[in-house]
C-alpha cells in the first residue's frame, strides 16, 4: 500500500475549473464514500479549499489507484475525464508526502506562509475520520504533517513571507476605494498594510461566518473600519461572530441572508466568502441596491458568491481569486524565512522517509527474534527433560546464557538491516530474511497489523542506536 496524491489547484488550474471541481462539506462524506468503494483505494482524504481540490490516498496499485480517484473526481465535478487532467497533478510514494508536508507548511499556498491551511488541514481529518476513511497510513502521515506545519510556522517566520488571502483582497479593496485608476493586480509597499487611508471608517459587509468570515473580520478591525455587518445562512453563526467584533471594540451586528440587500447601500466593501455552490450576489441585486455609493465586492468563494458582471457596473469593483494571483505573481515570494521553511520540510521528509523504511522491517525483524526465543525455550525444555535433578541456580545460568548468545547473533543482522532499509528497498532486506530462516510470513504480517513488536530490549536498543 502507498500513499497517491491527485489533486488541481490554483497553480494547475484556473478558477473556473476549480469551481467546478470544488467539493461542498455537506458532499465531502460521499466522495471519500465512493472512494474507499472503489476497488484499489483503502483509505482516502479529501482536502476542498479555494485554492485546491485534494485527494490523499492510500492504494493498493498505482495504476489502479490513480484511475479510480480520477474516475470519482471527474463525476464530482461533472468534467470529462480528459478536459480535467490536463489541470491534475499526480504525486506518489515519498513525493506524496513531500507534497503534503509542504501543503501543511503553507509552502504551496497561493499566499506562500498563510497559516489557514494547517486548520483546513485538520478539519479535512476529522471529516474523514468521521466517515470512516481513515486507517493506520493517513493517521500517520497526516498527524506528521500537522506537526511539520506548525513547526515551520514557530521556527522559521514564514508567515511574514505574505499575508492571508483575505489580507490580500483587503489590500486591493483599500486601494481601489481610495485610487479609482489604480493598478489593482501590482502590488506595492504603499497597500502591504491594508493602506490605512482605504479602508478607516469605512463600512463592510461579511458574508459567510466561517473561517474566512472570521478572519475577513479580524483583518477589518485592524483596518480600522467603522462597522461590521455579517450576514450568514445561519443567524447563531453571524451573531456569534458580531459578538466577537463588538467584544474588540468594533460595532457589529448580525443579519439574515434575505436582508442583504437591505444592507448594501450602506456599505463601501464587500467580503464573500460562504461555501454555497451559486452566487449568492447578482448583479440585479447589486444595482437595485447600492445607489450611487461606491463599492468594492471581494468574492473568496469557490464556487464563486457572486456573478462576473457584477464588475462591469459602474462605481462598483469585483476583486476574486484571479485578482488575488495575479497580485501575488507581481509580489514574488523569495525570502530567508521561506528558504529556511523549505529546508525544514526537506529534513522532516527525509526523517518520515527513514522511519518508515525502517517499519517495513520491523515486523520480520520481529518474527525472527520471536523465533529464536521459541527455539531456545524448546531447547530448555529439553534440557529439563533430560536432566530433571538440575540445579535451579544452574538451569536459571544456562537459560541467561543461551539468551545471550542469541542475542550476539541476532544484534549484527538486527543493525544492518535498519541501516540497508534506511538507504531504501528495506522490504528486499526482509524478505530475504524470512527466505533464509524460513519464517512464516503469517507471523511477521501479524505484527505489522498490530502495529506492535514484543521483542526484547536487546532488539529495540539495536534499532534506536544503530547508525
Amino acid at each position: 500500500m502507498s500513499l497517491v496524491v491527485v489533486g488541481l489547484s490554483h497553480r494547475s488550474a484556473p478558477v473556473g475549473v476549480l469551481e467546478q471541481a470544488a467539493v461542498s462539506v455537506a458532499d465531502a462524506g460521499k466522495v471519500l464514500g465512493q472512494l474507499l468503494e472503489r476497488e484499489h483505494v483503502a483509505e482516502a482524504l479529501l482536502l476542498s479549499t479555494c485554492n485546491r481540490v485534494e485527494i490523499y490516498a492510500v492504494v493498493g496499485t498505482f495504476h489502479g489507484g490513480l484511475a479510480d480517484i480520477t474516475d470519482v473526481l471527474a463525476h464530482q465535478s461533472a468534467t470529462a475525464l480528459d478536459e480535467l487532467s490536463e489541470h491534475l497533478y499526480v504525486h506518489y510514494g515519498p513525493a506524496g508526502v513531500e507534497h503534503l508536508f509542504s501543503v501543511a507548511a503553507g509552502l504551496d499556498s497561493m499566499v506562500v506562509g498563510e497559516p489557514q491551511i494547517l486548520g483546513q488541514l485538520r478539519t479535512a481529518y476529522a471529516g474523514a475520520e468521521q466517515a470512516g476513511t481513515i486507517g493506520r497510513t493517513l493517521h500517520e502521515v497526516v498527524q506528521q504533517a500537522l506537526r511539520v506545519g506548525k513547526r515551520v510556522h514557530t521556527e522559521t517566520g514564514i508567515d511574514a513571507a505574505g499575508a492571508s488571502v483575505v489580507s490580500e483582497a483587503l489590500a486591493a479593496a483599500a486601494v481601489a476605494l481610495t485610487d479609482t485608476d489604480a493598478d489593482l493586480d501590482a502590488a506595492g509597499p504603499e497597500d502591504a498594510g491594508l493602506a490605512a487611508a482605504g479602508l478607516v471608517g469605512r463600512r463592510a459587509l461579511v458574508l459567510g461566518a466561517g473561517s474566512l468570515g472570521g478572519l475577513a473580520a479580524a483583518r477589518l478591525r485592524r483596518a480600522g473600519v467603522a462597522q461590521i455587518v455579517v450576514a450568514n445562512r445561519t443567524h447563531h453563526s453571524a451573531a456569534r461572530l458580531a459578538a466577537l467584533c463588538e467584544a474588540e471594540g468594533i460595532l457589529a451586528h448580525a443579519v439574515g441572508l434575505e436582508s442583504v440587500s437591505a444592507v448594501l447601500p450602506a456599505v463601501d466593501v464587500v467580503i464573500c466568502c460562504t461555501g454555497a455552490s451559486h452566487a449568492m450576489l447578482s448583479v440585479e441585486q447589486i444595482t437595485e441596491a447600492r445607489g450611487h455609493r461606491r463599492l468594492v465586492v471581494c468574492d473568496l468563494g469557490l464556487p464563486r458568491n457572486v456573478e462576473p458582471g457584477v464588475g462591469k457596473l459602474p462605481g462598483v469593483t469585483l476583486l476574486d481569486l484571479t485578482t488575488v494571483a495575479r497580485r501575488l505573481e507581481q509580489r514574488g515570494t523569495a525570502s530567508a524565512a521561506l528558504s529556511a521553511a523549505r529546508r525544514l520540510v526537506a529534513e522532516e521528509v527525509r526523517a518520515y522517509l527513514v522511519a518508515q523504511r525502517t517499519v517495513e522491517v520491523i515486523p520480520t525483524v520481529a518474527a525472527l527474534r520471536r523465533r529464536a526465543a521459541e527455539v531456545v525455550d524448546a531447547e530448555l525444555l529439553r534440557l529439563d527433560g533430560r536432566l530433571p535433578g538440575l540445579d535451579a541456580a544452574v538451569r536459571h545460568e544456562l537459560a541467561r546464557t543461551v539468551h545471550r548468545v542469541v542475542d550476539k547473533l541476532l544484534h549484527t543482522p538486527t543493525v544492518r538491516i535498519k541501516q540497508l532499509a534506511e538507504a531504501g528497498g528495506g522490504q528486499a532486506y526482509a524478505d530475504a530474511l524470512r527466505e533464509l530462516f524460513e519464517l512464516d510470513p503469517q507471523a511477521a504480517a501479524a505484527i505489522a497489523a498490530t502495529g506492535r513488536t514484543d521483542f526484547s530490549a536487546d532488539f529495540a536498543a539495536d534499532f534506536s542506536g544503530a547508525g
